[in-house]
């Protein structure tokens, strides 16, 4: 299930970056797995891969536009988990022991749906008002003499790419195939965690499941020097304790859980090395803070200063 999710994320990426540009299925399904791979090794600082990796790739997608695609499909993951994490406590039945610390994670599940929320209503009022919105903040960053002008163009030329790709949310077909990817997505990793649970003789179903998944979202987004340890266990283990779950298989299932949900990717990762699209020393430097600052000068503020004087 976890290595069809892979398929479902290059196929969603692809419906993403459609406004921005054609690429290939073929590298988006390399580069996911690939980056998915850099992840499980290296931790959050392998985020930057996967959009690194498309452009080497398919040269006619911009890394700017992979780049901001990622953090599109960011905001489309935390919505769906926010959304099913507070649907679900609707209707989820805790013990009677845990009553008082059930409402404090109840009004964090509003408070999260709050939040994502105001997000897609920050994007909507981006899209719609991009022009006034850009022109309002180029014209605020060149009066704040203390921004780099390098900076501030680049900021200004990564917000237009957003709203660019954010026409998903205008086109009704576009939002509607996004969307259901999107479900399909996290329909699979949410059936795979309940497998993982169940290996271990826990009689839990959808709905303590997704109780799971809403912790593991909150240890997702913390970042962590490796991919093998961190907040995501961390998160994922107090999920399963508040659940009455003995702490050291709360330990076990977080781990086996992470292996399953990034590991996975590993799978695919080895196959492309073999091949020789990619090696180790390659992965580290496409991690690195200096490639990812050297693709996006020459991608973005290169162009910018080639057609300043138009």
């Amino acid at each position: 299930m976890i290595c069809t999710s892979y398929l479902v994320r290059a196929l969603r990426w692809g419906a993403l970056l459609r406004p921005l540009g054609p690429a290939r299925l073929s590298d988006l399904f390399a580069a996911t797995t690939i980056g998915f791979s850099a992840l499980f090794l290296i931790g959050r600082t392998g985020e930057v891969v996967r959009p690194v990796v498309l452009p080497m790739r398919d040269p006619r997608v911009r890394p700017s536009a992979a780049f901001v695609t990622i953090l599109v499909e960011r905001v489309y993951d935390v919505i769906a988990v926010v959304l099913m994490f507070a649907i679900n406590l609707l209707w989820f039945k805790p013990t009677n022991t845990l009553g008082n610390e059930f409402q404090r994670v109840r009004l964090t599940g509003i408070g999260l749906l709050i939040c994502g929320v105001l997000i897609v209503a920050a994007l909507i009022f981006l899209r719609r008002n991009s022009v006034a919105t850009i022109s309002w903040l180029n014209r605020l960053v060149t009066k704040w003499r203390f921004v780099p002008a390098r900076l501030a163009r680049l900021v200004i030329s990564t917000l237009e790419q957003l709203v660019r790709a954010l026409r998903v949310l205008a086109n009704v077909r576009e939002l509607a195939e996004t969307i259901g990817w999107t479900a399909l997505l996290w329909l699979g990793i949410i059936l795979a965690n309940l497998l993982v649970i169940r290996a271990f003789g826990l009689p839990f179903g959808l709905t303590e499941t997704i109780f799971v998944l809403g912790w593991s979202l909150v240890g997702s987004l913390v970042p962590t020097p490796g991919g093998a340890a961190g907040a995501f266990h961390a998160a994922t283990a107090a999920g399963l304790l508040f659940l009455g779950v003995a702490k050291e298989m709360a330990a076990a299932i977080s781990i086996v859980m992470g292996i399953v949900d990034f590991g996975s990717a590993l799978l695919f990762g080895v196959y492309y090395f073999i091949r020789g699209d990619l090696n180790l020393s390659r992965l580290r430097a496409l991690a690195s803070p200096e490639a990812v600052e050297h693709v996006v000068e020459d991608e973005v503020l290169v162009p910018l200063e080639n057609t300043a004087g138009d």
